[in-house]
């Protein structure tokens, strides 16, 4: 699975995320590496990078800043999931490594 040149929105995720959709993904691959800049609703400016397993799964980890001037940081692993309409929507588990260091799950789709 290549990931190069789509874009995400968050459509769902736990209380102590930060992601919403008004989040923005855009993600781009090279060979197996994965990069993103996201940014939107309580995200000023966060980057991701991440590395792709055959299965199109991602294991990541990610900073931002939000709209308190809070840096944070993360891990997550994403698993994919082939819509009707061919587009990939993404379960996530994740940990906050700042912080609270609380887990939460979200789920994006390409927009």
């Amino acid at each position: 699975m290549n990931y190069n040149n789509k874009k995400f929105r968050t459509v769902q995720n736990t209380e102590n995320g930060e992601t919403s959709p008004e989040t923005i993904f855009k993600y781009r691959q090279k060979g197996n590496i994965l990069t993103s800049d996201y940014e939107g609703g309580e995200i000023i400016r966060g980057h991701l990078i991440g590395l792709v397993d055959p299965d199109g799964n991602i294991d990541m980890r990610y900073h931002q800043v939000n709209a308190k001037g809070e840096l944070m940081t993360g891990v997550c692993n994403s698993r994919p999931e082939i819509l009707s309409n061919g587009k990939i929507r993404l379960y996530e588990n994740w940990q906050w490594t700042s912080g609270n260091k609380s887990c939460g799950k979200s789920i994006i789709e390409e927009i």
